[in-house]
Order: C-alpha cells, then sequence, then structure tokens
C-alpha cells in the first residue's frame, strides 16, 4: 500500500489542487466484508490540508456520509454520534483515528476511485479517473473485500470498463477481474451532495447487498 500510496501522491500533482495532499483509502485492510468506493475528495475533508498530521483518511471532518453508513449499519452508534457533536476543526488526529478503529471493527474498507484532492465539488472528466482505475484494482486487490460498492455512475462505468446506469443496475451483480480473482461488485447510487435525494435507495440497495 506505501508503494500504491506513492503513486497517489504523484497524480495529485497531476490531477489536484497544489495546495492540497492526495487522501487514501483507510479501514480494514484485512479481506473486509465491503469496500465503499467514491469519486474524490475535497478540501472539506480535513486530511487534504498540508498541515495535517493524522490519518490520511476519507471524509475526516464531514457529517453527511457518516450519517449515511450509519444508517447502513456500517459504523457504530456511538461513534456516529461522535461525529455528529463535532464541528471539523474539532477534529483531532486522534479521534479520526478512532473513527477509522471503528469502520475497521465493522470490517469496511472507505476509498475513491480519484485520490487527487480538489477546492470544490466539481466533477473530474472521465480521463482523470480512468487514470486510477489500475492504482485502484492494485489496492482493491491488495485487501481483497468480499464485496465492493460502487456509488454513482461515473464510478461504476469506469471501475467495471462498461456503460453503467445506477437505476438500471440496481442489485445486479458484476464480476470484476483483478489478477487471478473475481469480485462481486454492486452500482449504488451516489448517497451525498447532489445525489442525497436517493440516498434512501441506497441505503436500501447496501441492505440488500450486505444480506446477501
Amino acid at each position: 500500500m506505501e508503494n500504491i500510496n506513492r503513486e497517489y501522491d504523484r497524480l495529485q500533482q497531476k490531477y489536484g489542487s497544489q495546495e492540497l495532499t492526495a487522501v487514501y483509502g483507510a479501514g480494514d485492510m484485512h479481506s473486509p466484508r465491503v469496500a465503499l468506493v467514491f469519486m474524490n475528495p475535497t478540501k472539506r475533508n480535513i486530511a487534504t490540508a498540508k498541515d495535517w498530521l493524522g490519518l490520511k483518511a476519507q471524509w475526516l471532518g464531514t457529517k453527511q456520509v457518516w450519517e449515511f453508513l450509519f444508517k447502513c449499519g456500517l459504523i457504530d452508534e456511538d461513534i456516529y454520534l461522535a461525529i455528529k457533536s463535532k464541528k471539523p476543526n474539532e477534529w483531532s488526529c486522534d479521534f479520526a483515528s478512532a473513527v477509522y478503529d471503528n469502520v475497521t471493527k465493522n470490517r469496511v474498507w472507505i476509498t475513491n476511485l480519484a485520490k487527487c484532492s480538489q477546492d470544490d465539488a466539481r466533477p473530474l472528466p472521465d480521463e482523470t479517473f480512468v487514470e486510477y482505475r489500475e492504482l485502484l484494482l492494485c489496492e482493491l486487490d491488495y485487501i481483497r473485500p468480499e464485496k465492493i460498492i460502487l456509488f454513482g455512475n461515473q464510478v461504476s462505468t469506469i471501475v467495471l470498463g462498461e456503460n453503467i446506469s445506477v437505476s438500471q443496475s440496481r442489485k445486479k451483480k458484476y464480476s470484476l477481474g483483478i489478477g487471478d480473482r473475481e469480485y462481486d461488485c454492486y452500482a449504488v447510487y451516489y448517497p451525498v451532495g447532489n445525489g442525497r435525494f436517493n440516498q434512501p435507495k441506497a441505503i436500501e440497495d447496501i441492505s440488500y447487498i450486505l444480506s446477501k
């Protein structure tokens, strides 16, 4: 993973904001029950700051995704309530580690397809995401999740290598070959930001996926 993360750092210089740093995947690295693949980080994540000395992980200092993960049963109530009570500037390095200790306890890996941190949430072009695909596949094959959940049409299409419409693919299992293994993948609605109105459908689908 250190070699993979060094490549993510290199690509940050090419595709990300020069004022920010890359953010990596984090959580259970030993065959988690599920890997969650989002899009790309923005500076709302406090781990993108160059002076952040803690864990370089997804969604630190934010709330929407953690509420979503709690509703999916992927983090515990006590850690969710602690997150809910904190403002972004109240996240310490120790608290960020405690959050991801809970993610690990629940056997979850959280990552983004692109690790290049941006100043805002404007969409990245397909070409940028494609540059990250092979590295993401190496990352996923290293941790070997039981299931992979891909959020949104763009991420699902690029990772699976075929045109995916989440609305037409709900609860459908796709097979993704990486090396000598096949991984079960599912395309799910993006649950936060502009996609928040689809969050109930995403929760329903993840509950189904985890039950299989």
